[in-house]
């Protein structure tokens, strides 16, 4: 008996060290590989932008500013600024988040199986993508081991802590501390049923509750100390309201609706099992919700991670179907996966195997999307240098990097700044310059006010030359920059001339007007 706890310490040691290796791995087969000017620019823009002292949401658009915050103070430990520093940030996160899936996976186990927590790390790491949301998978995560932690002995400590984790995880996304509030309130409803000892769920809640807006601390200390950002948060809220989404939406990519006349047989299954994955999610949490609770009712005992997972499945497909694509579910599918896992871990060899490598299979057949695959299957990647680092990414990418250099050589030399809007985030970073506009991805209709503000900021900037990327976004011209800001449009035709030649009609530049003599 005397050796158990020393057993389970061996054993958290053992899967920190294997998850260690396995995204050390990842990240020497594919950290040199692809380059998202958009989204994984976003990101890399506004870790650049704390580091020099700037506030996310007040200063830039931004994600929730924990993960800025988490990305700058590793960057600056490092001493390096570059996009290799941050993907290094990111995947200190990714470690944890696979701790914490392996070890839950592991402890459901009758007995520890390694082969069976390798073909896990496979199926969890296939997922994980694309690697600048490895934030949002890790939380989803996270909020599952400390669900977990509070159903295996709910004490009042317990509950405050759960509070606690759900908090801070709100400090990096706001969405995910909604998910994580929903899923608590689920498990904790749940542990009171046939329940006699203390405490009750009132006292628990409130415990939790109490913990809630201690973990929340650092955001409402931003918004007491830093001037300003009280202001911006409030705005950031008030903007998904009056845009009534929290992302442009995507019609669901249900299995009945592939295209089966005009696709490959490869590329048809996988779209067949890419909506099977959406419909799974939201039936494994209707399906699991009512398994524990069955299973509660007649004292019977579940593993703590399955309950966790099962109240966590269906405020995470909310969302998955916000904007129905791959990268979406990946971001989603965690609850499904570690539940589907962490029960077949409990299930004989002959039916844990054959379930396992069945999901296994089909995650690999849809998550053949990593930037490592890409290269190798296109064979068309071309070696390039971003901040001081060689990356391999594709011929696209790589032009229109060569395109954002070129012209800052020529219309905004000596750190001058420019425009690259709406898609672009990630010229700001790449050239080390600062953005003139807040919006630095401008994919939403803004107000005749709201654009008036940038407007200003434009005319303070004096920017050497403004690329608009004129691209419908999913198909929808009223997407189009000209119509989602038609005051800055105008602005821009105004006090700017188009140039005549540019390498792609989609890419309309303009630089200052020559004065007439």
């Amino acid at each position: 008996m005397h050796n158990k706890p020393q057993e389970n310490k061996l054993l958290v040691y053992r899967i920190l060290a294997f998850a260690s290796f396995v995204v050390f791995a990842l990240f020497l087969w594919q950290g040199h590989k692809g380059f998202l000017i958009w989204d994984e620019g976003f990101l890399w823009y506004g870790a650049q932008r704390v580091m020099l002292g700037e506030v996310p949401i007040r200063d830039f658009m931004s994600y929730d500013p924990g993960r800025y915050y988490w990305s700058a103070a590793l960057m600056s430990l490092w001493g390096d600024n570059g996009i290799m520093a941050l993907r290094g940030a990111v995947a200190v996160f990714q470690v944890i988040g696979l701790f914490v899936a392996l070890l839950l996976i592991a402890r459901s186990a009758r007995t520890p199986n390694f082969p069976y927590l390798v073909l896990s790390a496979i199926i969890l790491v296939a997922w994980m993508y694309p690697r600048h949301k490895l934030f949002d998978i890790s939380l989803s995560i996270l909020l599952m081991g400390v669900l977990t932690f509070l159903v295996q002995h709910p004490t009042r400590r317990r509950y405050f802590l759960a509070g606690l984790c759900v908090g801070l995880v709100a400090v990096f996304g706001r969405n995910h501390g909604m998910y994580g509030v929903l899923g608590s309130l689920g498990v904790m409803g749940w542990l009171t049923i046939k329940r006699v000892d203390d405490p009750g769920f009132i006292k628990g809640v409130t415990l939790w509750a109490i913990g809630v807006m201690v973990g929340f601390t650092p955001l409402l200390l931003m918004a007491l100390l830093v001037p300003g950002f009280a202001t911006a948060f409030w705005e950031s809220l008030l903007f998904f309201l009056e845009i009534k989404a929290t992302n442009l939406t995507l019609p669901v990519p249900w299995p009945w609706r592939a295209a089966f006349d005009s696709l490959s047989v490869g590329k048809a299954i996988r779209e067949v099992l890419v909506g099977l994955f959406f419909i799974a999610i939201v039936i494994f949490g209707i399906l699991a919700i009512a398994w524990v609770t069955l299973q509660k009712f007649h004292k019977r005992v579940v593993p703590p991670a399955l309950v966790a997972a099962a109240f966590l499945a269906l405020p995470y497909a909310h969302y998955a179907y916000s904007r129905a694509d791959v990268s979406h579910l990946a971001k989603s599918i965690f609850p499904l996966l570690v539940g589907c896992l962490v029960l077949l871990a409990t299930q004989p060899a002959r039916t844990k195997w054959p379930l396992a490598l069945v999901l296994c299979g089909a995650s690999l057949w849809v998550m053949h999307i990593h930037p490592g695959w890409q290269c190798r299957a296109s064979k068309q990647c071309v070696n390039i240098e971003i901040s001081g680092s060689e990356l391999s990414v594709n011929a696209r990418t790589a032009s229109e990097i060569a395109l954002l250099r070129k012209l800052a050589a020529e219309y905004a030399p000596n750190g001058q700044s420019f425009i690259a809007t709406p898609f672009w985030p990630g010229a700001y970073p790449l050239l080390g310059r600062k953005s003139p506009m807040w919006e630095i991805y401008a994919l939403f209709p803004r107000s005749k006010s709201f654009q008036q503000l940038e407007i200003e900021r434009i005319k303070a900037a004096n920017p050497g030359f403004i690329l608009i990327f004129d691209f419908s976004l999913d198909g929808r011209e009223e997407l189009r920059f000209c119509n989602t800001h038609a005051l800055i449009h105008q602005y821009i035709l105004d006090n700017f001339e188009l140039l005549p030649e540019s390498p792609n009609p989609a890419y309309q530049i303009y630089t200052i007007k020559t004065a007439v003599q």
